[in-house]
Formats: C-alpha cells, sequence, structure tokens
C-alpha cells in the first residue's frame, strides 16, 4: 500500500488529521483526504481541529477540502472510512473492476465497527485526535512489517 486516501463526511476535522498524522510517522507515502458530502469543497479543515491538530504537532493548514468520486478508486491503494455510513457511501460509488479495498481507520487498532467519532458534532476534539493517532501508529505498523 503506497497510496492511501483518507475519507469522512465533510473532510474538515476527521479526514485531514487522518492524513497529518500519517504523514507525520510515513511521509514517504502518497496520502490525500476527501469527504462524502460536497458542503466545505475549497475550504481548509475546520480551525477548532486545526488547534487541537496543531498542539499536537499535526499541521492540516496546507490542506483543502475536495469531495469523494468514483475516480479515486483507481487513484489510491487503499481507501480508509472514519466511519461505517461513510464507507457504505463511497462503495456506491464503486466502478466496475475497481479493486482498491475500502477499509474502516479503527480497524487498524482492533476497533472494528467503531467509528472515529466526529468532532464538529461532538466537541471531543481531543478524543478524536487521540483515536486517529492509535490508527494511525497501527496503520503505519503494519505497513512496515515484512
Amino acid at each position: 500500500m503506497e497510496s492511501i486516501l483518507f475519507v469522512c463526511l465533510g473532510n474538515i476535522c476527521r479526514s485531514p488529521a487522518a492524513e497529518a498524522a500519517v504523514r507525520q510517522r510515513a511521509p514517504e507515502l502518497a496520502l490525500d483526504s476527501a469527504g462524502t458530502g460536497a458542503w466545505h469543497v475549497g475550504k481548509p479543515p475546520y480551525e477548532p481541529m486545526q488547534d487541537a491538530a496543531r498542539a499536537r504537532g499535526l499541521d492540516l493548514s496546507d490542506l483543502r477540502a475536495r469531495q469523494f468520486t468514483a475516480d479515486d478508486f483507481g487513484r489510491f491503494d487503499a481507501i480508509i472510512a472514519m466511519d461505517r455510513q461513510n464507507a457504505e457511501d463511497i462503495e456506491a460509488l464503486r466502478p466496475d473492476g475497481a479493486e482498491a479495498p475500502v477499509v474502516l481507520f479503527a480497524d487498524y487498532i482492533g476497533e472494528g465497527d467503531a467509528p472515529v467519532p466526529d468532532p464538529y458534532y461532538t466537541r471531543d476534539f481531543e478524543g478524536c485526535l487521540d483515536m486517529i493517532e492509535a490508527c494511525a501508529e497501527g496503520l503505519v505498523a503494519g505497513l512496515r512489517r515484512p
């Protein structure tokens, strides 16, 4: 897996934070993030998320929201969704023959169907980032195993 796309609902909190957390740990990977919705296209990540991430050494300032498209299946080796609903919305766009797997980020910490909580609604930026960083560690460790 060399190219990974992280996907959440609006691409302003969870998926850009996941992109930054993995980028910090594995800068050699080709990473991007997107949202299943189009509400925030072209906008930077949500300021409270940027502030919470910055306090942990994660820089989201250069990222801009974009919407997931069916073309992403051909551009990435893996697509990582922040929750089951986004995974289902992504799968609904899968073109015939597209092979990129869609997995949940929580799979990388053994949490199965557990969603990465959306801090835009929960206001728990710290809890969200705790889970994102744990998932990022699990993902990178898995990639580096022989």
